[in-house]
C-alpha cells in the first residue's frame, strides 16, 4: 500500500486526518496540509505543540490520513527536535510557498511523522 498511497497524497494539497479525542475518545477529523519524504508524511500543527489535534495524538497516536479515495492507518510519531522539525517546515516552505507558511503556521515547535508503510 505504500508507493500506492504515497503517489495518491502526491497528487493533493491536503488530507483528512482523524484522530482520536483525549478526553472524548471520538473520532474527530480536520483537513490539514502534509509534505512527503521518502516512506513517510509529515504533518505541521498550525499552532504547534498547542494544537488539539496534536494533542489528541500524543495521547493517542493512532490516526488516520485519507485524500480523494486513498486512506491510510498508522501511528503517528511527535517530532521535537529542533532539527527535523525546521527541515519539515522547510519542506512544507517548498510545496506551500514561504509567505504562506510564515502566515498561517506561526508557532513551529513541533511537526508529526505518518508512516505509510
Amino acid at each position: 500500500m505504500s508507493a500506492e498511497a504515497m503517489e495518491a497524497f502526491a497528487r493533493e494539497r491536503e488530507v483528512e486526518i482523524t484522530v482520536t479525542g483525549r478526553r472524548t475518545g471520538r473520532q474527530i477529523s480536520h483537513p490539514v496540509w502534509f509534505v512527503q519524504e521518502e516512506q513517510s508524511m509529515f504533518l505541521v500543527p498550525v499552532s504547534g505543540s498547542d494544537t488539539e489535534w496534536y494533542k489528541n495524538i500524543r495521547h493517542t497516536p493512532v490516526i488516520r490520513v485519507a485524500a480523494n479515495g486513498t486512506a491510510v492507518n498508522s501511528t503517528a510519531t511527535p517530532i521535537t527536535e529542533p532539527d527535523r522539525v525546521d527541515h519539515v517546515v522547510e519542506m512544507f516552505r517548498d510545496k506551500y510557498g514561504a509567505k504562506q507558511i510564515r502566515d498561517l503556521y506561526p508557532r513551529h515547535d513541533v511537526a508529526v511523522q505518518v508512516p505509510l508503510g
